[in-house]
């Protein structure tokens, strides 16, 4: 595949530029113009086979009312209500009006219809308003449909100021806006400080350039997979966000290694042609395993049946293929054409290498001090790991909902005023629906009253008959509906015995069916993510113990992240900080994506630091020798790639939304501590300790990777034709040399 590319390269750069310039219009105009159906859908976190979802769906054909919509409306009013008196305050008789003209809203409920005098504030001065929605328009159908209504009350002057809009349909409406906003702040941060970053880092204003260009056009290629793939089923405007992070932190990370090996090279008084064939033969198949492993990591998040996990896992895959067109086509195409002009525009002084001798550097000395005394700093980094993931013993869950809405917007607003003054209230209450037949009213009303004894219930409205066989039973509870007190409650309800055959959906119901949902997939999952890391790191490595350090290494470096999650946003400890109210848990679905993504991210840097010391092993240098060479050679460059991968992903922490703040800072922790505790310590303490079974495999297995993946190591240039490829000493980013594989080693 190189030896092809690299033919390319050598003949027509610049056409390979011109292809890769079409992809990227291409790109923006399949994928820009499939943004607009990008939503945060109610049902992105559903499994279609658990119990709570398949009774909707019975409800909907009875009623045309869809239980997961619906807006949920606060009124404030001139004068006091009286939940008694058949006169409504011309407000809330106006905003039932308003409600009613529209034409998705299948019926609304206020105090006086659904008899609840529960439903106005003790004071009299507020009440709110229930609103059943069924089906809308396609497309951006339900986006049209609630901007048209806060319109309509905002164009209304008896409304206007005293309506505020809530509910499931318009919090979800009002998330996708917020993370858009959020998306472009973040972007219009993130970008001047990697610039001037990368400026001090690559010494030069051409060389910078190039990464920031490079995720543009990541981007773009991403979009176009992304909006093909919209063709087929829908994405979440959540993706987003994990495009902007990881296509600007994969195009930075893959730029700085291959542009470093390729100024390598040119210092070395190659030509360009040399350079870049080097440069695509060594840090090229290096980059090319890195994007393996993380597209393998995100690809497992296609095992789930959640839309929104289907929707990351898209969305990294596309992600990463972009990256690696640009980063094995676009970039080496482009080196092509620019050759000694990449160090263009920067002070001499700059262009003055700044690489130390790789038996001398500061990270030979400290990985060479590390290995003195393997075991007290293998010892050392995995206690502190472990002390950072005993929070991880008391972590709690919750799921997303207007609870998880900032607190001025209009969602967070009629949320935090119903939880406050209004107990009990039915803006997510349980909903039991009961397949009982026309008559079935009494025994219902019955069953209701035995419900009403349950500890943890606030209210239970009558039941009402839907038609088509099916009856409902309306549970409002005392605590918040993802909280752990409402699922001991939704389990006391469904213990208790119905008259006839019951099922509960609703929040609180879909959110115990969701996380089942996710732990019965969930193994699936960490199978098929650690699978394919032990497969891709034998493939380039040819040794089993290797990959199996690796996910070790991994998985602690996971729990100290997830410790450390628990600690701030859980327990809220840095509220204040990153401006987020705490919900007292964690959300399932972000953690599993960062499982994912930290998972693939730490194995990318793994690859980089695993090609050189398996490099040096290679050329017969003794073990310790080749950890601390191969860590002089790529430590400054991997370390500086994880600080710059930070900036993108720590610019999520922004958001205003709380579950998109924990996956940046989740993501840019596990950055840090893999760059820190575990490359720099435990990585070479225990290549130490291992020794030379650091490189065994089974006879088979070694054969095996002899016979039919020996093709993926070469040495570090590319063989001219007909002839042998050149071995330099200390060179390559990314490459194993061609020979006896590592398993015949010592």
């Amino acid at each position: 595949m190189f030896k092809r590319l690299n033919g390319f390269l050598e003949r027509k750069p610049g056409r390979l530029l011109l292809l890769v310039g079409v992809l990227i219009l291409v790109g923006l105009g399949v994928g820009g113009g499939s943004l607009t159906k990008m939503t945060m859908g109610v049902d992105d976190y559903d499994d279609s086979d658990s119990a709570a979802v398949k009774v909707l769906d019975k409800v909907e054909k009875a009623t045309g009312s869809d239980l997961e919509q619906g807006y949920v409306v606060l009124v404030k009013s001139d004068r006091p209500i009286d939940p008694r008196s058949a006169e409504q305050p011309d407000t809330v008789r106006r905003a039932i009006e308003v409600l009613k003209s529209r034409p998705e809203v299948k019926g609304v409920y206020d105090y006086a219809s659904a008899k609840n005098p529960q439903m106005v504030s003790a004071d009299g001065k507020e009440t709110y308003l229930v609103a059943a929605v069924g089906s809308f328009a396609p497309g951006d159908g339900v986006k049209t449909a609630v901007t048209e209504l806060q319109d309509k009350i905002d164009g209304d002057p008896l409304l206007r100021d005293k309506v505020t809009l809530g509910g499931p349909t318009a919090s979800n409406v009002e998330g996708s806006t917020i993370s858009s906003e959020d998306l472009g702040k973040a972007e219009a941060i993130a970008f001047p400080i990697l610039l001037i970053l990368l400026l001090f880092i690559f010494r030069g204003v051409i060389a910078a350039l190039i990464p920031l260009g490079g995720a543009i056009c990541t981007i773009a290629l991403a979009l176009g997979c992304m909006g093909l793939v919209m063709t087929t089923m829908h994405l979440s405007i959540f993706a987003l966000n994990l495009l902007f992070a990881l296509g600007i932190g994969l195009s930075i990370d893959f730029s700085l290694l291959i542009i470093s090996r390729f100024r390598e090279e040119l210092g070395r008084g190659r030509s360009t042609q040399e350079a870049v064939r080097t440069t695509l033969f060594t840090a090229g198949r290096t980059v090319f395993f890195s994007g393996l492993t993380v597209a393998a990591a995100l690809a497992s998040l296609l095992v789930f049946p959640q839309r929104f996990l289907r929707t990351m896992g898209v969305t990294g895959i596309a992600t990463v293929l972009g990256a690696l067109v640009f980063a094995l086509v676009c970039l080496p195409a482009l080196l092509a054409v620019l050759g000694p002009r990449v160090n263009k525009w920067a002070p001499k002084r700059w262009q003055r290498t700044s690489e130390e001798p790789e038996t001398e550097g500061r990270w030979y000395r400290f990985s060479r001090g590390v290995m003195k005394r393997p075991v007290t700093a293998a010892i050392s980094a995995g206690v502190v790991l472990l002390v950072l993931g005993l929070p991880f013993l008391g972590i709690r869950f919750t799921g997303i909902d207007s609870a998880a809405m900032p607190q001025n917007s209009h969602a967070g607003k009629v949320y935090d005023t119903l939880d406050r003054d209004f107990p009990g209230s039915l803006q997510s209450p349980v909903n039991l629906i009961h397949e009982a037949p026309a008559g079935a009213g009494p025994k219902l009303t019955e069953y209701a009253g035995k419900l009403k004894e349950i500890d943890g219930v606030a209210t239970v409205a009558p039941p009402r008959e839907l038609g088509k066989g099916l009856w409902q039973t309306d549970v409002s509870l005392k605590k918040a509906p993802l909280s752990l007190d409402a699922q001991d409650t939704l389990r006391k309800i469904k213990d208790t015995q119905a008259p006839f055959p019951t099922e509960a959906t609703g929040n609180t119901a879909l959110f115990r069916a969701m996380q089942d949902s996710l732990g019965g997939h969930l193994p699936l999952a960490i199978v098929v993510m650690a699978l394919t890391t032990l497969l891709v790191l034998f493939a380039m490595t040819g040794s089993v113990v290797l990959p199996i350090k690796a996910v070790v290494t991994n998985l602690l470096t996971l729990s100290a992240t997830f410790g450390i999650l628990v600690l701030v946003f859980q327990d809220g400890n840095l509220e204040g900080l990153f401006d987020f109210r705490s919900q007292g848990a964690l959300q399932p679905t972000m953690l599993i994506i960062l499982l994912a993504l930290t998972l693939g991210v730490s194995t990318d840097y793994t690859v980089f630091l695993f090609s050189r010391i398996k490099e040096g092993v290679d050329r017969g240098i003794p073990n310790r020798e080749a950890v601390a060479t191969g860590l002089q050679k790529v430590g400054r460059i991997t370390t500086l790639a994880a600080v710059l991968f930070c900036i993108p992903v720590g610019a999520l922490v922004l958001s205003r939304l709380v579950f998109i703040k924990q996956l940046g800072f989740g993501t840019a922790i596990a950055v840090i501590i893999d760059a820190t505790l575990v490359r720099a310590l435990l990585v070479p303490s225990l290549m130490a300790l291992f020794g030379s079974a650091n490189w065994w495999a089974p006879g088979p297995l070694r054969r095996f990777h002899s016979r039919f993946l020996g093709g993926f190591q070469e040495s570090e240039a590319a063989p001219e034709e007909g002839q042998e490829a050149e071995a330099t000493p200390g060179a390559g980013d990314g490459t194993v040399s061609a020979g006896a594989g590592a398993g015949d080693r010592p």
